[in-house]
């Protein structure tokens, strides 16, 4: 029999994600289902790097955005809803509009993620339905549109995980500051992450969100895109980096006719690729596992676990 059901909302710097999900499985094995899943790019975070202020047609895509999520909830049987907004709200000016469209559309507010916040979240979200032993140690890494969350924790514990920390380099980010000059993106990635921990086992890290997604996504040849084939699978770094190249020395028309590529991130896909493999190299991993969840899938296990 169908359990509670969920919905969270994951407002990042490049795309908006939705997830409903219910609780499935028997007692003492509880698992999360999803019903319904949304990915939408509206750029939220334009501009905000050099002006330090979200644009006023960036919220307003993101509203229009929300206005259909909030539709589509409405017709799910949710119970509670979550709303958090990662990067792009964290860092910017001019989030009030937004904020009170959203209390508007869903009866709740939307919180601001701390980058600690947002990195705990991408852990336990990243890691479920992977077959990864649960005494040991995982690295994730989520690669935003503004930031990149790295952590380092137990995949099954219930303490705290021992590294989380958000860097200030993103594929929106890092595309306005240096274009698609690939040697000044890998010099900047390198600079923010000094002080990254070694990889604490054999484990390939675990790589989420869009970026490492379509990279997975244009290595298969998937079109249209299928999350069930893409989470869990293992990129070896030589591919991810042949992926990169390839991407990079073709012009924007020409990525977006590729299959698994989504065209509106074809324009920062070159950046968040190059943090991909920065962050491989300097692991010296010579692969990646890809997950296909993320910050709205570690908000949907906490709101079933809290009490309503």
């Amino acid at each position: 029999m169908p359990g509670r059901r969920v919905a969270a909302i994951d407002i990042g710097t490049n795309t908006v994600l939705l997830l409903v999900a219910e609780e499935s499985g028997t007692a003492g094995a509880k698992r999360l289902r999803p019903v319904l899943e949304r990915a939408t790019i509206t750029r939220l975070g334009q501009g905000v790097d050099a002006s330090g202020a979200l644009a006023a047609d960036a919220i307003e895509r993101t509203r229009v955005c929300l206005e259909g999520y909030a539709g589509e909830i409405s017709g799910a049987g949710v119970e509670r809803v979550a709303i958090v907004g990662t990067s792009a709200m964290r860092d910017a000016r001019g989030g009030a509009e937004l904020q009170s469209s959203i209390a508007a559309m869903f009866g709740v507010e939307a919180r601001v993620l701390t980058g600690d916040e947002e990195a705990h979240l991408t852990f336990a979200g990243a890691v479920g339905g992977l077959a990864l032993p649960a005494e040991d140690e995982a690295t994730v890494f989520d690669v935003g549109g503004g930031s990149t969350e790295v952590v380092i924790g137990r995949v099954r514990g219930a303490e705290a995980p021992r590294f989380a920390r958000s860097f200030d380099i993103g594929s929106v980010r890092l595309t306005e500051r240096h274009g698609e000059r690939m040697a000044e993106i890998e010099t900047a990635v390198r600079t923010a992450l000094v002080g990254l921990p070694d990889l604490p086992s054999a484990h390939a890290p675990v790589g989420v969100a869009g970026t490492m997604t379509t990279l997975a996504a244009v290595s298969l040849g998937l079109s249209p895109y299928d999350g069930a084939r893409v989470h869990g699978h293992v990129m070896p770094a030589v591919e991810v980096r042949r992926v990169v190249r390839e991407l990079a020395e073709m012009d924007i028309e020409a990525r977006r006719r590729v299959p698994g590529m989504e065209p509106a991130r074809s324009d920062v896909i070159v950046a968040g690729g190059v943090i991909v493999q920065t962050l491989l190299a300097l692991w010296h991993s010579d692969s990646v596992v890809v997950s296909d969840r993320g910050v709205r899938w570690g908000l949907a296990e906490r709101l079933l676990l809290e009490p309503a």
